[in-house]
C-alpha cells in the first residue's frame, strides 16, 4: 500500500511526522480526502478533526484552523493548534464550551468582535470534545 509523509506543524512545534496511507481534512468547501499521488495544492482548513489513516487505524487529531499543503512527496498541515485525543483535557474543554456558550447567550449583539471570538472558542472546544469521543 502506498504512503506519503504527513507533517502536522504548529507555531510551537512539530506535532506529527509519519508515513501515512491517507488523511481527511475539512477545508472551506467541505471534506477533502488526500491519498498518495494527490495533485499539489494549498487550501485553508476549518476548525475540525483531521483523520489520519495508517494501515487499519484511523487516528483523529483536533486541528484548530490553518492550512494544508499537498506536495508531490509529502503533506504539511500548518495549524494554529493540533491535539491528539489522549492529550486533551476533557474537563477543561467542557468548561471552555460552557464559557463560550454563556458569552454567546449574554452578549450585546453590537459587539461583533467579542461575539466572533466566543463563536471561535466554542468551535475549538467542540472540536476537542468531538475528537475525544472516539478514544
Amino acid at each position: 500500500m502506498s504512503t506519503f509523509l504527513l507533517e502536522i506543524v504548529t507555531p510551537e512545534r512539530l506535532v506529527y511526522s509519519e508515513q501515512v496511507n491517507g488523511i481527511v481534512v475539512r477545508g472551506l468547501e467541505g471534506d477533502l480526502g488526500i491519498l498518495p499521488g494527490h495533485i499539489p495544492m494549498v487550501t485553508p482548513l476549518r476548525i475540525a478533526p483531521v483523520f489520519v489513516k495508517t494501515g487499519s487505524q484511523r487516528l483523529p487529531v483536533a486541528v484548530n484552523g490553518g492550512f494544508v499543503e499537498v506536495r508531490k512527496d509529502k503533506v504539511v498541515i500548518l495549524a494554529e493548534s493540533a491535539e491528539f485525543p489522549q492529550d486533551i483535557d476533557v474537563e477543561r474543554a467542557r468548561a471552555a464550551r460552557e464559557r463560550a456558550e454563556t458569552r454567546l447567550r449574554s452578549q450585546d449583539k453590537q459587539d461583533h468582535i467579542d461575539h466572533r471570538r466566543a463563536e471561535i472558542a466554542l468551535q475549538k472546544a467542540m472540536n476537542r470534545l468531538n475528537v475525544t469521543q472516539n478514544r
